[in-house]
């Protein structure tokens, strides 16, 4: 068993532990980063990074290399099959991004590992927490690590390890909310679009809601609802979503598959994103729908604030760390509270649920002001 000493500890290294640990060595404090995995995920997974992400990861010198590696994408529009309801543009926000950045999720953390290891930060892997114990002035962590239990002690232990988050349950953190019925199927294709590589699309649709959105390398996500999801979604289930959901005109032909999983959603919120010495930032403190793609997003911009927190709280300033946990609470329920208005009203079945919404998402699409205040809402600017 080692015993040894570290002030701020940080589980998980997804977008939102590696933003935290790039953050807190850029702005001189040192943390340790532990993953389960062996190696970082491969995987395309979240690809939606908005404006206020750039914003906040420019002083960490990353927002110019994702620009580099991603597509941007200046509108986004809401159909209900060929029939635009609302396009909201971003190309008027009050921002140096105005637009939404396609890049998969892989490439984000890609830049974001570097840029740590850049600041002589690291990846301890394989090692899995399998225990934390939380005292009055610092944590206890066990964690596996070549076939050992090994022992740390932490001033600060950071959960960034998403959904099943083994630091909030040894918290005993209670994660308040639901499921959706539906489960989701997502895959990166190669495929011919009517509607070309400018917009991201969100279909309505009675069997669910649908949304296709370019990435780089020629290729675009599709994700979708469905009443239930095969183990491995094929070029057939997703070229028959599309000719259910999409547009009615135009060739629409999947031609290569790179990858395809399915997913179950939940909305789910931590009653509190900080126990005592024991701090939660990403999925480990809330979940939601894919819709309008906010999760990693919210993640990485809880990092960002909570590494300035954590510097001031390690000069004396106690306050911090509970500012931090109001408005980024506060933040997560208005996201949840969105996704789920999203998801629910691109699901409805009923008919006359479906042209009230239809008529409601059709004013909305031709009032500059409640375009403006969408696009801000997405982009995610009404957080700073």
């Amino acid at each position: 068993m080692d015993d040894s000493e570290h002030g701020i500890v940080i589980v998980g290294a997804g977008p939102t532990g590696l933003a935290l640990g790039a953050e807190l060595k850029r702005i001189g404090v040192s943390s340790l980063i532990l993953d389960r995995l062996a190696v970082g995920a491969n995987t395309s997974r979240a690809a939606v990074i908005h404006a206020r992400t750039l914003e906040v990861l420019e002083p960490l010198g990353v927002t110019a290399e994702l620009l580099k590696e991603g597509i941007v994408i200046p509108t986004f529009r809401i159909r209900d099959r060929s029939r635009i309801l609302a396009s909201v543009s971003f190309a008027d926000l009050h921002t140096k991004y105005p637009f939404t950045l396609m890049c998969p999720q892989d490439c984000t953390e890609a830049i974001l590992a570097r840029r740590l290891e850049s600041l002589g930060g690291v990846v301890q892997r394989p090692c899995e927490v399998v225990e934390i114990r939380p005292g009055e002035n610092e944590v206890e962590v066990q964690f596996k690590s070549g076939g050992e239990v090994r022992t740390m002690h932490a001033q600060w232990v950071v959960g960034c390890d998403g959904m099943h988050s083994i630091v909030r349950e040894q918290a005993a953190i209670p994660f308040l909310g639901g499921a959706y019925e539906e489960s989701f199927v997502l895959a990166d294709v190669e495929m011919d679009w009517p509607l070309g590589r400018e917009e991201v699309n969100l279909f309505f649709s009675g069997d669910g809601l649908v949304v296709v959105a370019p990435l780089p390398g020629n290729h675009f996500r599709i994700v979708a609802s469905v009443t239930e999801a095969p183990p491995e979604p094929s070029i057939a289930d997703f070229q028959q979503i599309l000719e259910e959901r999409g547009p009615e005109k135009g060739a629409m032909t999947i031609h290569r598959m790179a990858w395809s999983s399915r997913f179950h959603v939940q909305h789910r919120i931590a009653k509190s994103m900080r126990q005592g010495r024991v701090l939660l930032a990403g999925d480990a403190a809330h979940v939601h729908s894919p819709a309008g793609g906010q999760g990693m997003n919210t993640g990485i911009q809880d990092a960002i604030a909570l590494a300035g927190a954590l510097k001031v709280t390690l000069q004396g300033n106690v306050t911090a760390l509970d500012a931090w946990e109001e408005k980024r609470l506060e933040i997560a329920h208005s996201v949840v509270k969105m996704t789920d208005r999203m998801t629910k009203m691109a699901t409805a079945s009923s008919s006359g649920v479906k042209i009230l919404r239809n008529a409601v998402v059709s004013i909305i699409g031709h009032i500059p002001f409640a375009q403006h205040a969408l696009a801000e809402k997405l982009s995610e600017l009404d957080n700073r």
